[in-house]
């Protein structure tokens, strides 16, 4: 699963989750098809936060990355500090809300679950700001 959240500084009220799910693990292509998903559904320029994952460090990823810089700014957390990355939060809240005693044999009941709570998120933007300020960030 990788997952976004998106904000926007002039609408408060505005905040959306984006999520994708793959069966295995998260590698270099997972993460550039997960890019191109967020700039068919993003205008304007993104601000992206995330974690050391090796996928996101990978030569694939940083090329393509390198290649978007008209849109995409990319800021690397620091090692070891979920705490201050907001997606963090929100699979808290998913693993604790939506999928808790969630025991599934497929994949298929995890992303149905998801895009439940995705949606139960969509319907308040405040739970995903408050996301952003428990990391400690602001717009």
């Amino acid at each position: 699963m990788i997952g976004a959240l998106a904000y926007r500084a002039r609408a408060p009220q505005h905040a959306r989750v984006f999520l994708m799910t793959h069966p295995g693990a998260i590698r270099s292509p997972q993460v550039v098809r997960f890019l191109k998903h967020l700039r068919r559904h993003i205008r304007g320029r993104v601000v992206l936060l995330w974690d050391g994952l090796h996928a996101h460090r990978s030569l694939e990823t940083r090329a393509y990355v390198e290649s978007q810089r008209a849109w995409l700014t990319v800021h690397r957390l620091p090692a070891y500090a979920p705490e201050l990355n907001p997606v963090e939060g929100m699979w808290a809240w998913c693993k604790g809300t939506v999928a808790a005693n969630l025991c599934p044999e497929s994949l298929t009941p995890v992303r149905r679950q998801l895009r439940r709570g995705r949606r139960r998120l969509g319907h308040h933007p405040d739970r995903l700001w408050g996301f952003l300020h428990k990391a400690g960030l602001s717009i």
